[in-house]
């Protein structure tokens, strides 16, 4: 018989149904398997830490999201936003469910062009297109969204230098009644920018208007601020039918719906107030059809969803490096995963479990990083088990951005792995050596020599 690791008695008042300081109760079964893949078995083989990736999960959210809006809408069309996670196992899977390709720099584009995404299913988006980029763009028949008058002008200019017609859509900017207005992309609906635009577009003999598009925020919670959305947009183009006789093919509504993670701050977790892909199929939805379009002529919709479909697909392993003891008495455990690979720790409180079965008792826990930086905190409080050195975390929902924003700083970044629907795990990018940051450095003649 083992012998019983010890448990100092505590006294501990219990709270039901209500939080305390620290959030809501944070006790959660062991996270032992993602995908019937055993979570030890995944980090003995491929390392700590891993972020793992659920192509079954991956694959059943695009499928509801499209049913959401397809039953709702005759004409739906998603497009994955590469910014969001542009690794290309992760893009190819979003392209065989039918999603064009988003992209906002001229990385992207190539990018989904290498990963066989046609020109012409590629929307360009942002407002860092260079002259490159542009004629790349317009060579391929990619659709580019307008984010500025000097991009017009450059891309008038080059057209006509190529003699070839380009599609164009403009990206606008309004108030939905949600504040902060992001209002740094694009043209302004309120003041007019939008029409001056539309009819420098509208008159020019290289350009056709072929969309509308906005995207009014990130991690967004008020369904609400889309029918806004939607309804301006639809403004605009039954304004463009009426005075220049033109029909848009499609509005596109960009992304920014929220995911199921927990905002910093938020009283309840991200469960309980996030709203379904369906609420936002339903607001966006209700406003288009309730609007003036004649009922045959309804354009195209376009969804450029991004978080709501990765962020619960991904996970992160992490391994307990140590523990130790704060000088105001506080838990602290340190692990192997860094705000370097996990950015969105920045953001988010995110739901965190031990993949090994342990005992009721818990405390109050910061939850450290690996790196030699005061805010490499993961989790300033959470209530967990005690965790012993080697143990294992998964981290929940890191799907979204932390794959592209994640940075080599101090550690080297890991690896990821795909689970595929059938249970076997693909290596989708392996980790950094000390040989891929050496291959793009040059040492000068003078430096190469020196004594100690």
């Amino acid at each position: 018989m083992d012998k019983q690791r010890y448990e100092r008695p505590l006294i501990k008042k219990l709270e039901s149904n209500m939080p305390n300081k620290f959030g809501t109760r944070t006790e959660y079964l062991p996270k032992t398997h993602i995908d019937d893949v055993a979570v030890t078995e995944l980090a003995d083989k491929y390392g700590s830490p891993l972020f793992v990736l659920s192509e079954k999960t991956l694959r059943s959210n695009i499928r509801n999201a499209k049913k959401a809006f397809e039953t709702r809408y005759p004409k739906v069309q998603f497009a994955w936003s590469y910014k969001t996670n542009y690794n290309d196992a992760v893009c190819r899977v979003l392209h065989q469910e039918g999603s064009w390709a988003e992209v906002v720099s001229g990385f992207e584009y190539d990018k989904a062009l290498n990963n066989g995404v046609e020109g012409s299913k590629i929307l360009f988006n942002g407002p860092d297109k260079t002259d490159d980029d542009l004629k790349k763009a317009i060579t391929n028949e990619s659709i580019i969204h307008i984010d500025h008058l000097d991009e017009f002008y450059a891309i008038k200019e080059i057209a006509g230098n190529l003699n070839k017609d380009v599609n164009v859509a403009i990206r606008v900017n309004m108030d939905t009644g949600v504040y902060p207005m992001w209002d740094r992309f694009g043209f302004n609906f309120e003041n007019g920018q939008a029409w001056d635009v539309l009819n420098r577009i509208m008159r020019s003999d290289i350009m056709t208007l072929v969309g509308l598009h906005t995207h009014i925020g990130t991690f967004m919670l008020s369904p609400n601020a889309y029918a806004v959305a939607a309804g301006k947009l639809a403004e605009l183009a039954i304004g463009i039918k009426e005075k220049f006789d033109h029909e848009v093919s499609y509005i596109d509504m960009g992304g920014g719906f929220a995911s199921n993670n927990t905002l910093k701050g938020a009283y309840l977790p991200g469960t309980d107030i996030s709203p379904s892909i369906n609420d936002f199929a339903e607001a966006i939805t209700s406003a288009l059809i309730s609007s003036n379009f004649e009922h045959d002529k309804l354009p195209l919709l376009i969804l450029e969803t991004g978080r709501a479909l990765v962020d619960d697909a991904g996970y992160l392993i992490g391994s307990v490096l140590s523990n130790k003891r704060l000088s105001d008495g506080r838990r602290s455990t340190i692990l192997d995963v860094g705000v370097n690979i996990l950015f969105t720790s920045f953001w988010y409180d995110h739901k965190i479990t031990p993949a090994q079965p342990f005992t009721q008792y818990t405390e109050d826990t910061v939850l450290y990083g690996p790196l030699c930086m005061n805010i490499d905190i993961i989790r300033d409080h959470i209530s967990l088990p005690l965790l012993n050195k080697g143990d294992k975390v998964v981290i929940h929902n890191v799907g979204a951005y932390n794959m592209t924003q994640w940075m080599q700083f101090i550690t080297l970044r890991p690896k990821i792995v795909l689970i595929d629907i059938e249970g076997n795990t693909h290596i989708i990018r392996e980790d950094e050596k000390l040989q891929n940051l050496l291959d793009v450095e040059k040492v000068p003649d003078h430096l190469k020599d020196f004594e100690l």
